[in-house]
């Protein structure tokens, strides 16, 4: 049963407001099983040190688990190499890492760089930053109102110009699951690269970056049930090697002086500084919590859930849902009428029920949508249909206020 490993997060024992806690909010951010409490708890009272080129023992048991965990993160993601996994500090500073050095090795005016509707600020603005240094134009794939790429518009917008197409696999609005395999073939048919927003479908769903060939792909370690500050870039090896450092300092160099410096063997070259060697162990005991569970079966028990929660969601009189695409992911975003999402969310607070309000990082998605923002709901293993039983009461107690 699922259930069961409800007893596993101990943050889902509390109450808030005197009432039990429903988290509904994991589309922002997952809570996190004792398994990645306790591993990193572990590291930082036996071997805390700093990693690599550390000669004690501290230092290199240290520098094992941290690469221990890249080799952890590569399983998991089907990547032909260690030298294709790179850590940041989450999904935000892998695109940056790509948008400004992908952008310094590749784009120059008259260049176009695609994205879609339906992105994430941290897929459109970073590519504005690089814009504005290097004359590239942007272009954008549109949507249609149930939240479905336009494939044709995709096709039409593709030519010799493009040099990359950036797309998240999964919308953390609407819950669409982009054709992103289909989508990376027809760039690399028009001799553009192809980058994946894993974000939203990394934590519930297999990803085999090998299979959807991919050139680049993003996640963060918090929304898989990791700790937060922990990312990962993936990129093909051959494409990482002709990207030059985003960021100078220790880590990343071979040997420096004031005239010239030569930088590191991938992937180090992109991880100047001391990394987050607790986070990154943090993140393999996640990949191995979820991996013991079972992505199908979460998978499984999310798709059940989303159903469920639209189906009772649909009671309501004017309830305005926002991505219905056959086959989306766990995240219902939606109105009620003319209630503000934030008065729903800051009522649904004082009854123990956490969701999200508010444009979700997606201005430009809002506006498509014709709103300011929305109320989300987001589930995880861990959720319930009991959960949404009692949300259900308590939205409809709400919404009679109004």
């Amino acid at each position: 049963m699922m259930t069961d490993y409800r007893e596993d997060f101990p943050i889902l024992s509390r109450e808030v407001h005197g009432r039990p806690l429903v988290y509904l909010d994991n589309a922002a951010t997952a809570q996190k099983p004792r398994a990645v409490l306790e591993a990193m708890d572990e590291l930082y009272t036996t071997c805390n040190a700093n990693v690599h080129r550390g000669i004690h023992t501290l230092s290199q048991e240290a520098t094992a688990l941290h690469e221990g965990a890249r080799e952890r993160v590569r399983s998991f993601l089907n990547a032909r190499s260690t030298a294709e996994i790179v850590f940041t500090r989450g999904t935000t500073e892998s695109l940056n890492l790509v948008a400004a050095s992908f952008s310094q090795a590749f784009l120059r005016e008259g260049d176009e760089v695609i994205v879609t509707v339906m992105e994430h600020h941290s897929n459109i603005v970073p590519w504005q930053l690089a814009r504005e240094r290097w004359g590239f134009t942007l272009r954008v794939v549109p949507m249609d109102d149930e939240g479905r790429l336009d494939l044709e518009a995709y096709a039409a917008l593709l030519n010799e110009r493009t040099r990359l197409v950036c797309c998240c696999q999964v919308s953390n609005v609407l819950g669409t699951v982009n054709p992103v395999r289909e989508m990376a073939r027809m760039a690399h048919d028009a001799g553009a690269y192809f980058l994946v927003d894993g974000a939203q479908s990394v934590p519930h769903f297999p990803v085999d970056v090998q299979e959807l060939d991919c050139d680049f792909l993003t996640f963060s370690a918090h929304k898989i049930y990791g700790p937060t500050g922990v990312g990962v870039l993936y990129g093909k090896e051959a494409l990482l090697e002709q990207l030059p450092p985003y960021q100078g300092g220790g880590e990343m160099i071979a040997r420096v002086t004031f005239e010239h410096t030569t930088f590191e063997r991938l992937p180090f070259k992109f991880e100047a500084g001391t990394p987050d060697y607790v986070g990154t162990h943090g993140l393999a005991a996640a990949i191995d919590y979820v991996e013991a569970v079972g992505l199908d079966r979460i998978a499984a028990h999310e798709e059940v859930l989303t159903r469920h929660a639209m189906a009772r969601m649909a009671e309501i009189d004017q309830m305005q849902f926002y991505g219905t695409v056959p086959g989306k992911t766990s995240v219902v975003s939606f109105n009620v009428g003319q209630i503000h999402p934030m008065d729903l969310g800051t009522l649904l607070d004082r009854l123990g029920f956490a969701i999200r309000t508010g444009h979700h990082c997606a201005q430009p998605l809002m506006a498509r949508c014709g709103v300011e923002g929305m109320a989300r709901v987001s589930f995880a293993l861990y959720n319930t249909e009991d959960e949404i039983d009692r949300f259900m009461e308590a939205l409809q107690r709400v919404v009679r206020m109004f």
